[in-house]
């Protein structure tokens, strides 16, 4: 596979990696199979998918100990991402800055992804109540204690206070101002795809000017842009699709254009492609610091996403979906 570097500290990870969460936490549990999860991580490392991102609050916990037991096997081969910040609780979810348990947390992680060191360590969420200079400044005392070797900050869960177009992650920018003067960024975590390429206006040029990869989250569009999902299908109570307006039956049925779009592309380059490989390829055309991290529970998802790299968009394709529709529904 295509190799990519991430960040000033030129890390390299396969241009595709591989999003855990799926396995644990989040979507359809009546599917979350551990073997299953595990022998689809295996067959990523196998095709060259190296970057393993997960966290402490998926699951929470279980996501760390499933990704454990294969680097336990295969440590070698995998680039380990990893994310603390936020508190998981029956109804809620906190944010936790303060610097001491920023460390414990480091130290719990280790353990359970049987590791002496993470390749990358990410917070997950600031919190309000701690200054993030702060946060970051305990981070920092992981590098260079060893435990880490780089730092990144994850742009996500900006939906509660969503704002459109440019200025969607004026904070995370002015956040990731901050934490520089404090200690390098490697890397930043946000959502990016063909139905929410919101990062292209701001975020993806701060990255781009100052040599800061960019992980792309959910490149799939939670599984909508694959063409896989159906309609008014419903979704599992504990799925979070089941309350995403973008997955209503009615928005799905307006925003299947767009994965018409994807899947007429995908039709000039062979029988064999897909929309989800298009729409891969369309965020790697994005720029040589982007590696789309896409979900996935299984190993024939995983097989479909590693040869997106391949994949390689023309200008008439990249402007053909340049012009498709805006996805409709959204958090507003």
């Amino acid at each position: 596979m295509e190799r990519r570097t991430i960040g000033a500290a030129t890390l390299e990870v396969g241009a595709v990696g591989l999003g855990c969460m799926p396995m644990s936490w989040a979507y359809s549990g009546s599917r979350q199979r551990g073997d299953e999860s595990a022998r689809a991580v295996h067959r990523a490392l196998d095709l060259g998918i190296t970057l393993l991102d997960t966290a402490d609050m998926y699951g929470p916990f279980t996501n760390e100990l499933l990704v454990g037991r294969v680097l336990k096997e295969r440590r070698a081969e995998a680039f380990v991402s990893t994310k603390a910040g936020l508190l998981v609780g029956e109804q809620h979810i906190v944010a936790n800055g303060r610097p001491g348990y920023v460390r414990r947390a480091c130290d719990a992680s280790l353990r359970r992804l049987q590791t002496d060191v993470i390749d990358l360590y990410q917070l997950h969420r600031a919190d309000p109540e701690v200054p993030v200079e702060e946060t970051w400044g305990a981070m920092a005392e992981l590098v260079r204690a060893g435990k880490v070797r780089a730092l990144g900050l994850c742009a996500m869960g900006v939906r509660g206070g969503r704002r459109s177009g440019a200025r969607l992650y004026d904070d995370t920018i002015r956040q990731l101002e901050r934490v520089q003067q404090v200690f390098p960024v490697s890397a930043v975590e946000a959502e990016l795809s063909v139905w929410s390429p919101e990062a292209l206006n701001a975020l993806l040029p701060w990255c781009a000017a100052r040599g800061v990869g960019f992980l792309a989250a959910m490149p799939l569009g939670n599984g909508f842009l694959t063409g896989t999902l159906t309609p008014g299908e419903g979704f599992e109570p504990d799925d979070l699709r089941a309350r995403h307006p973008r997955f209503t039956a009615e928005m799905m049925a307006e925003n299947q254009p767009i994965v018409a779009g994807l899947r007429e592309v995908a039709r000039r380059h062979g029988e064999d492609i897909t929309p989800a490989q298009v729409a891969l390829a369309w965020v790697l055309a994005q720029g040589r610091h982007v590696v789309p991290v896409p979900g996935a529970k299984q190993e024939r998802w995983v097989t479909e996403n590693a040869a997106a790299p391949g994949l390689r968009l023309s200008q008439e394709d990249l402007s053909d979906v340049a012009v498709l529709p805006a996805a409709q529904g959204s958090w507003d």
